[in-house]
């Protein structure tokens, strides 16, 4: 058996069960994998059904022009479906959304507009807005709309819901999953709640989104909103396809949690799984006391975890937001175990002779040199030696003539790996701040000491 298109790949995703990270939660807990997705996300499946909705109202024509506003994943689906029937794309996004997702679209021959994230929806510099001017501007062209189209929530009650239904026997008692266009929990949801109504919907919020106190309150508080770092869940605005009568409750998990528990899914489960998946199951852990043995929890993991290497992935991005721990050594803690050490510099007017003596008393091999405190370039013996050799007057001359681009800085909290990948046989330190804002450098030799005291 084969498929006509790759389009005829997308659904029948597999039912996993978790076992170490919601250990401490009664009940069985299931996680949908949408990564195995042609497009590796959830929403190939309401992408291919928006475009043939479009297709047979006749909103889009052959040879047309698809627009969206799109985070990354709809993007993908949309591009791909684009591919196989013949049609452009283009994509308005944030500047908040990872380099991943932007360059995978690009992949497939989209063109991707990014726009700022910190702006209204209604500000004519908003990727919502841009995407709407674009769809006016551009003869045959259709905007999929992906927040207000119903043909997304239409997807998951025809596909998703069944698939859980079936794959669970009909024993789910409760969904989770992060909410965002609204279209996967409102779709699978009005489906699932169709087969029994007693299934719990728990949505899953983002700090900095309007969803949580709306649904509490019925109020759209504009003071909710401010700038956030998890991607896929959360909104400015409320999207049409959040059907809010069939969510029980939103619960709101930091970016923090979120970062994590992403990480901690590929650590612990073995699942390569995005932000939103992360954030679901962070969720579900601060919801989770209430469940029972008997019960059957399904969680939507939407997307893969390859969209996210430069963000939730990359140990240095979780250090420098402040969510890591120090797991590893960093240049903090190599400092730490090397103890107090002042650091030598050659003053930029030193002649290099001046300066060799200096690196000679004291058995150094480099150093820093500096203008009026600055930083500017540093020295090294194999420096000095290659100029002298071609130059022997030189030796009077300032070291400012001899010297090289200076070492590079890192921060506090760089870890052992990075200051390793910068030193190499032409950069053989590395120089960091401390809290006080005293320069430090951190040679090789320190790096190999700090390690093998670990």
């Amino acid at each position: 058996m084969w498929y006509n298109n790759i389009l005829e790949t997308i659904g029948n995703t597999p039912l996993v069960k978790l076992n170490k990270v919601t250990r401490q939660l009664k009940g069985t807990i299931l996680a949908k994998i949408e990564t195995s997705n042609p497009g590796n996300s959830i929403k190939d499946r309401m992408a291919i059904k928006m475009i043939e909705d479009a297709e047979k109202a006749g909103l889009l024509k052959p040879g047309g022009t698809i627009i969206e506003g799109t985070s990354g994943n709809t993007g993908m689906g949309l591009a791909m479906a684009a591919v196989v029937k013949g049609y452009r794309c283009i994509f308005t996004t944030t500047d908040k959304q990872s380099k991943e997702k932007i360059d995978a679209l690009r992949a497939f021959g989209a063109e991707v507009i990014v726009c700022p994230t910190n702006v209204d929806p209604e500000d004519p510099r908003s990727y919502y807005s841009v995407s709407s001017r674009l769809q006016k501007e551009i003869p045959n062209a259709w905007k999929a709309n992906q927040y207000d189209n119903p043909s997304n929530s239409l997807a998951h009650y025809e596909q998703t819901g069944p698939e859980i239904w079936t794959q669970t026997e009909g024993k789910i008692t409760h969904l989770v999953a992060g909410v965002g266009t609204g279209g996967t929990i409102s779709g699978v949801a009005k489906y699932l709640r169709e087969q029994n109504p007693e299934i719990k919907v728990w949505g899953i919020d983002t700090y900095g989104s309007v969803f949580k106190k709306y649904k509490e309150t019925g109020i759209f508080d504009k003071n909710e909103i401010y700038p956030y770092i998890t991607e896929g869940i959360g909104e400015d605005f409320l999207p049409e396809n959040v059907n809010f009568s069939l969510i029980d409750i939103f619960e709101k998990v930091t970016d923090q949690d979120a970062a994590l528990m992403t990480r901690d899914l590929a650590r612990k489960e073995g699942i390569f799984a995005g932000n939103s998946a992360g954030a679901a199951v962070a969720g579900l852990l601060q919801l989770g006391s209430s469940l029972k043995e008997e019960d059957v929890v399904v969680i939507i993991f939407h997307d893969h975890g390859s969209r996210y290497m430069g963000k939730m992935y990359n140990e240095d991005w979780l250090r420098e937001r402040g969510f890591l721990e120090d797991e590893k050594l960093t240049a903090k803690s190599i400092l730490k175990k090397r103890g107090e050490q002042a650091i030598v510099t050659a003053d930029v007017a030193q002649s290099v002779v001046e300066t060799f003596n200096l690196m000679k008393t004291l058995n150094i091999s480099q150093i820093p040199v500096t203008q009026q405190g600055m930083v500017i370039g540093k020295v090294t013996e194999s420096d000095i030696l290659s100029s002298l050799l071609e130059n022997p007057m030189l030796k009077s001359s300032p070291v400012e003539a001899i010297m090289s681009k200076p070492f590079p800085f890192v921060d506090l909290n760089t870890s052992i790996d990075k200051i390793s990948s910068l030193i190499n046989k032409d950069t053989q330190a590395v120089l960091v701040e401390d809290a006080y804002g005293k320069i430090n450098i951190i040679t090789q030799y320190d790096i190999i000491n700090a390690i093998s005291e670990f």
